[in-house]
């Protein structure tokens, strides 16, 4: 009998996951098949489920973050081996989607896993990382020192909307390491502000300041306003205000995380729509991930958000999108198979 993996499939849109043998995968030349032991789940995935937002055929595998064993290797990949440990960024295909046994991507969308984290913190970092990088280098076109070290920008001050969610946590993040001596501002509620501080924002706003951004505007140099906004949470199509904290004297950029919802960009302001695979096109871009752990390996990147492990094996998948789609803040839900 032939050797068979398994994978949790949707049938059809809105339909219900099933498990399904598939023949075993073989890798292509420059990709690697991994084993699964933790898989994150993100909003795509529900948004996906329900209305295929992004998928191109049905039945479909879904599923972007995950990590595990590296089991083959293609005849051109050189950095991986069987039995390294990795994490990656997955999706865009059946034998890619990350809700499976044997996950096959192309080599550049993983890394080895470092060694002070979890197969399940592992998991939880590619999309919402590699989002935030694109949002900051394609998006505030500011450059980020692990793809292009030589890069230099001009931004003095940056307010991240949604600062408590993966993205805008990430965002952070980097941009205290690209730029910093910059003023970064950040909206969430209250009992996140304590961790956004530690992972580099210079001051934190409950949401309502989105609607008054005059204490926004006073926390920036000179009172003037910020040169740029990082919108994690698609925050400015339900309040528009918030581009009043832009400085009318300046650069006036809104990189904008794609999430499905349309923004009203006031003229003048340039605004750029954003999401996570756009950072491989940017210069340095092909080495994200390995720069991801390289960053986790020296200390300069944190979890951007807790997890929550909620159970082990692909029956709790389901129950656990379930659990997203009613919302959550600073948490990133995981699931180790």
């Amino acid at each position: 009998m032939s050797k068979t993996s398994l994978q949790c499939q949707v049938p059809t849109k809105g339909g219900p996951f099933t498990q399904v043998s598939v023949p075993y995968p073989t890798p292509g030349p420059d990709e690697i098949c991994f084993r699964a032991k933790a898989v994150a789940l993100n909003p795509l995935d529900w948004k996906n489920r329900a209305f295929g937002v992004t998928v191109q055929s049905w039945p479909t595998v879904l599923g972007v973050d995950a990590a595990g064993i590296i089991d083959s290797v293609g005849e051109s990949v050189k950095d991986f081996k069987p039995g390294d440990e990795v994490f990656s960024l997955c999706g865009m295909s059946n034998r890619a989607g990350a809700f499976q046994e044997i996950i096959t991507v192309p080599a550049h969308l993983a890394a080895k896993k470092p060694a002070s984290l979890s197969f399940e913190e592992a998991s939880s970092l590619p999309i919402c990382y590699l989002t935030a990088a694109a949002a900051i280098t394609d998006g505030l076109h500011v450059p980020l020192p692990q793809l292009d070290p030589t890069g230099h920008s001009s931004l003095k001050s940056i307010l991240v909307l949604g600062g408590s969610s993966a993205v805008g946590a990430a965002a952070i993040e980097l941009l205290r390491l690209a730029i910093p001596s910059a003023t970064i501002l950040t909206t969430s509620s209250a009992t996140h502000h304590k961790h956004l501080l530690s992972l580099g924002a210079t001051k934190c706003f409950d949401r309502s300041a989105q609607d008054d951004t005059s204490a926004i505007k006073a926390a920036t140099p000179h009172g003037s306003g910020v040169d740029a906004i990082l919108d994690a949470v698609t925050a400015a199509a339900s309040q528009p205000a918030i581009f009043t904290a832009l400085n009318p004297a300046g650069p006036k950029i809104y990189s904008q995380v794609v999430t499905g919802q349309n923004v009203e960009v006031p003229e003048g302001v340039k605004s750029t729509a954003v999401f996570g695979r756009q950072i491989f096109g940017a210069k340095g871009g092909m080495a994200a991930m390995p720069g991801l752990a390289s960053l986790v390996q020296s200390g300069k990147y944190k979890l951007p958000v807790k997890i929550e492990v909620l159970g082990t094996g692909f029956d709790v998948i389901e129950q656990g999108l379930g659990k997203l789609m009613k919302g959550v803040s600073g948490t990133k839900y995981v699931v180790s198979v």
